[in-house]
């Protein structure tokens, strides 16, 4: 694995996030609802390039 001066993608999000303080409880609901929403997005995302990586291996089927 080669080191780069690139610094991780997921390092400065968490970092960003964490210079965030929710100031009550709903703040922080919703700070935690995004992040979720987040996931979930990428999530779904990742199984659309999987599904278009089969189709395009398995074009017959």
């Amino acid at each position: 694995m080669e080191h780069t001066n690139i610094p991780d993608k997921n390092l400065i999000n968490t970092v960003k996030e964490l210079e965030q303080e929710p100031v009550n409880s709903h703040q922080a609901q919703q700070m935690q609802q995004d992040k979720n929403d987040r996931r979930k997005e990428m999530i779904k995302d990742l199984d659309e390039v999987v599904k278009f990586k089969n189709n395009d291996q398995h074009p017959h089927r």
